[in-house]
């Protein structure tokens, strides 16, 4: 009888097909977490998965990825839950009803890096110790017309809240960045490296520069309040893993919050 109760069961699961499956999830069954690279990067995701794991028991898969095309897995049901840095693409997420719980974790930002000025000149663009984000753009624009082949701006290109950031910093200023001296990076390899091998202006997030920046480049603009972006944290509709409340008020309640303190480049959200 219990045979024939299992075959049952697996039939009727494979009627209904993958997302049945996915209902019936257990503790077991790691909590499948879409996370923007540059929050892998900056440490803050695998602190996350490793305190929490820790301390409940319940294994975290971190499935990297920029944050746009994170959020749209989501939507499908594809992830159990995110983190991610793109305020706009969540709230619009979450304001059509297909995503929810959706939490403040961390404060981060980024910082416009380039060409380390030297004690007797400036940086190409000669934007160095600007803190208006907007105007720097501009001026990276104006001297890349100016003189062109001297500067060049990367862009991560990629859907990443690093680039919806840099984005609206553009829109903004009211340019329209355009090769040759705008370009995206390569595939495969992350924006920081490849801005210090050209070297490129570009901006990147604060806490994967404290991490992995360094010469040829400088940070040359930051403290522009634009430059700040909160992290979130926030569940899909269309799944419903057993431990998904759990991490989301793990990771922002007092043990997570601790986390966050101890990681350079993010402070606790107010």
């Amino acid at each position: 009888m219990l045979h024939r109760r299992h075959l049952l069961l697996a039939g009727c699961a494979a009627a209904a097909g993958p997302g049945w499956a996915q209902q019936r999830r257990s503790l077991k069954d790691p909590l499948r977490l879409g996370v923007d690279d540059a929050l892998v990067e900056s440490g803050l995701a695998p602190a996350l998965q490793k305190a929490f794991g820790r301390d409940t028991g319940v294994a975290v898969q971190l499935v990297p990825g920029p944050a746009l095309p994170t959020l749209d897995a989501l939507e499908r049901g594809e992830l159990d839950a995110a983190l991610t840095n793109a305020p706009e693409a969540e709230a619009r997420l979450e304001q059509k009803g297909l995503a929810h719980d959706r939490r403040p974790v961390a404060t981060g930002g980024f910082v416009i890096v380039g060409p380390a000025p030297t004690p007797k000149s400036f940086d190409p663009a000669g934007i160095a110790r600007m803190s208006d984000a907007t105007e720097a753009l501009v001026r990276v624009r104006d001297a890349a017309l100016g003189a062109p082949g001297t500067v060049l701006f990367l862009s991560a290109g990629d859907g990443s809240g690093t680039h919806a950031a840099e984005q609206a910093l553009w829109r903004a200023a009211r340019v329209a960045p355009a090769a040759p001296w705008y370009q995206a990076a390569a595939k495969g390899s992350p924006l920081l490296t490849q801005a210090r091998s050209l070297p490129a202006y570009a901006l990147v997030d604060r806490a994967v520069w404290a991490r992995h920046g360094g010469k040829p480049l400088a940070v040359l603009v930051e403290g522009d309040p634009r430059l700040s972006v909160p992290v979130h944290v926030m569940r899909s509709f269309r799944v419903n893993h057993p431990a998904g409340k759990i991490f989301t008020g793990w990771i922002t309640g007092p043990k997570g919050r601790r986390v966050v303190a101890g990681l350079r480049g993010y402070s606790v959200p107010a």
